[in-house]
């Protein structure tokens, strides 16, 4: 019988650092953030803090605050495909 077929790195890299990650909202929503908004809007904009399920986006400025808050249904939509149940209820944008 011949040993198993090595598994990639990172398979357990990625395993070993979920294991580590704190297990509230705010990170889940932190990890899923880039994805569900893409490159552009990750640049600029930051989840901070939650509270009751809303969670606090930090943004560049003023104007992408607005925006955020404008797109905030499709937003949700999107954290929702990745987290399902962990996925908050609203968002608080806000300029800083």
């Amino acid at each position: 019988m011949g040993r198993p077929a090595p598994r990639p790195a990172s398979l357990a890299l990625r395993a070993a650092l979920q294991g580590f990650a704190p297990q509230t909202g705010l990170a889940a929503v932190q990890t899923a953030w880039p994805q569900a908004v893409g490159d552009a809007i990750a640049a600029v904009t930051e989840p901070v803090a939650e509270r009751e399920g809303v969670i606090t986006i930090r943004c560049q400025s003023a104007t992408w605050a607005q925006e955020l808050s404008l797109m905030e249904a499709d937003l949700l939509a999107r954290l929702r495909e990745q987290l399902g149940e962990a996925a908050p209820v609203g968002l608080r944008c806000s300029a800083g």
